[in-house]
């Protein structure tokens, strides 16, 4: 069974690009246009969730709107020669109709009835300083290797540096996690609204309960007071 094609359009289409220096965090944005008549609800998937904070990361789009998404990428050590192999995936399916539980639903639904289109990251340097590293990598490998001293690189930086790589990624981890408990207890204080609200749709108006009982209560002093006076007339 072919998959279905998908409805939306993405914007960039196939690229997500972040521009350095990557040592402060680098938004990207994508735009998602729904150009249908139904609803249709969307989630971004990434094969680097530590390394990204995506904003807002599922959703419903309405029909013929938009919406942007920020893709924050987390501080790194860029390595120009190291290959990046980051991607995005965004998945789209029509709502059903009627009120519907949206995390059970993604849990149950099968691949084949999702819609999806897959995104790369490019990382790109500031031109300075890929004219830079152009020109270091001019020299040859064992010439630059013989002009570093043997105590240039300083174990202890390094160690330093690597402690601080992992603090990010543990921070970036902590905020992926913090992000998603605010949106399950959204999801909560929306749930309970709904039942709420339709708990009192069908329950009585407070007036109409308590209309009988002050019938009753006037009669009862009615009552007694025809006794009080007859006992005085007689």
């Amino acid at each position: 069974m072919a998959k279905p094609e998908q409805v939306l359009h993405i914007e960039p289409q196939s690229e997500l690009r972040f521009r350095g220096p990557f040592t402060a965090p680098v938004t990207s944005y994508m735009k998602l246009t729904n150009p249908s008549d139904k609803k249709v609800l969307f989630k971004i998937k990434t094969t680097a969730p530590k390394k990204y904070c995506v904003r807002p990361n599922s959703g419903v789009l309405e029909p013929n709107t938009s919406i942007e998404i920020a893709i924050s990428l987390q501080p790194f050590l860029f390595d120009p020669a190291e290959k990046n192999k980051h991607k995005f995936m965004v998945q789209t399916l029509f709502a059903p109709d009627g009120d519907v539980n949206l995390e059970q639903l993604w849990k149950e639904i099968g691949p084949e009835q999702l819609m999806d289109s897959k995104l790369k990251c490019v990382f790109e340097m500031p031109v300075e300083q890929n004219e830079s590293q152009e020109e270091a990598t001019k020299a040859s490998p064992k010439a630059a290797v013989a002009a570093v001293p043997n105590n240039a690189i300083d174990p202890e930086l390094q160690k330093a540096a690597e402690e601080v790589q992992q603090l990010r990624e543990e921070e970036s981890s902590l905020r992926q996690e913090n992000l998603r408990l605010k949106e399950e207890i959204l999801q909560l204080k929306l749930a309970a609204g709904a039942r709420v609200t339709q708990t009192n749709r069908y329950a009585p108006p407070a007036q109409q309960q308590n209309i009988p009982v002050i019938y009753m209560a006037v009669a009862v002093i009615l009552g007694f007071l025809g006794i009080v006076l007859g006992k005085f007339v007689l």
